[in-house]
């Protein structure tokens, strides 16, 4: 048992997460996010990925004890962590994860690496790390402060004490809300939303936000657009702008 599930419909390759009872983040199930990203990435029928749980939880953190039972460190548990959001936050395609139920430490961690995330009302989010001695190792610390700011971001990991989905959603944690039967529905909504986009201007668009904390990010948005607008995509959508028709994009050059 891998821990993952992987189907793809039409454009949309759905990854789940599928290791009861609580869908913890073992090893076997980094190889499969990472086996995900990997197929996600290298076929150009694949537009968009849809992340999610199951029925009743998204992810409850980490599973530590997979990966000393594989004669793996505590720190390299980390770095393997960290290296496969990495590679899932640097797809070129849209990303949205679908949660319902808990989402905690390494399962919220998970949610951070996508681009968009949709959630019942009644979700549970948090980073309780510190309980434990510890802090958050799979990049908590940074993403999360950069997408909801570092006080609601200290409210998080310093009291360890989760929230909802309405308090997510008012806080900018999550972007969509959707009963809990709706939300995998509504996420795959939003994604084929963002697959009808120009594949170009998705992936620029993309490495924009994910380095606009960098420095030199006004000089990357400048040739981002000065290499779009010498490519199909942009002539296109904005003939069809003109035109008052769907643009049909082909991510040529």
């Amino acid at each position: 048992m891998s821990g993952v599930s992987v189907s793809r419909a039409g454009p949309i390759l759905t990854l789940s997460l599928d290791n009861p009872p609580v869908n913890a983040i073992s090893s076997l199930v980094l190889d499969g996010i990472e086996a995900a990203v990997e197929r996600a990435r290298d076929d150009p029928a694949v537009r968009g990925l849809l992340v999610t749980g199951q029925e009743e939880i998204f992810a409850a953190g980490a599973d530590l004890q997979s990966f000393l039972a594989q004669g793996m460190t505590p720190e390299q548990a980390i770095l393997r962590g960290v290296e496969v959001f990495a590679r899932l936050r640097a797809l070129s395609k849209p990303v949205v994860a679908a949660i319902v139920g808990h989402c905690l430490g390494g399962g919220l961690e998970l949610a951070l690496a996508a681009d968009l995330r949709v959630a019942d009302p009644d979700a549970r989010f948090g980073q309780p790390e510190v309980q434990l001695g510890i802090v958050p190792g799979w990049n908590g610390t940074v993403w999360l402060p950069r997408l909801i700011g570092q006080a609601w971001a200290a409210e998080l990991i310093l009291t360890a004490a989760p929230i909802d989905g309405r308090r997510a959603y008012e806080i900018g944690l999550v972007n969509r809300l959707a009963p809990a039967s709706e939300v995998l529905e509504t996420a795959d909504n939003l994604l084929r939303e963002l697959v009808a986009r120009s594949p170009r201007a998705v992936a620029e668009a993309k490495v924009l936000i994910r380095r606009s904390y960098e420095r030199g990010a006004e000089e990357r948005e400048l040739e981002a657009l000065r290499r779009l607008l010498a490519g199909h995509d942009a002539a296109e959508g904005l003939t069809a702008w003109m035109e008052r028709r769907r643009p049909r994009f082909t991510d040529s050059e």
